[in-house]
């Protein structure tokens, strides 16, 4: 089975705790390599330890490139909210992955993963 460097990034992320440690990460929250195109696709979110979360970051919110907070609601029978900084979207600007952790919520957080569709 041959492993693109998404698949890889995502595995790191939320796949294996061991992995992710072993990889270490980037002081800013961003992950390095392209990850698609942001401003003709969109994005794609990852969101680590999903129970009906749902993260939508579209195409005009990485353009105009400000800070913006987002429910994460979703299905789930709570909401977490996540903030993506202008630093953030300046990333996705340049189509390579923003990483972030929501709120706390019922004792617990959810790493999220921005990518470029």
């Amino acid at each position: 089975m041959v492993m693109t460097r998404k698949d890889f990034l995502r595995l790191a992320l939320f796949g294996g705790a061991s992995l992710a440690a072993a990889c270490g990460g980037s002081s800013d929250g961003a992950m390095q390599g392209p990850s698609g195109n942001c401003s003709a696709n969109g994005t794609v979110a990852t969101i680590g330890g999903n129970h009906g979360h749902v993260l939508v970051v579209s195409k005009a919110d990485v353009i105009a490139g400000a800070q913006k907070t987002y429910d994460i609601r979703g299905t789930a029978d709570h909401t977490h909210q996540v903030m993506l900084t202008a630093s953030d979207m300046a990333t996705l600007q340049q189509n390579l992955a923003a990483q972030e952790t929501s709120t706390v919520a019922l004792s617990h957080s959810h790493s999220i993963a921005v990518s470029c569709a």
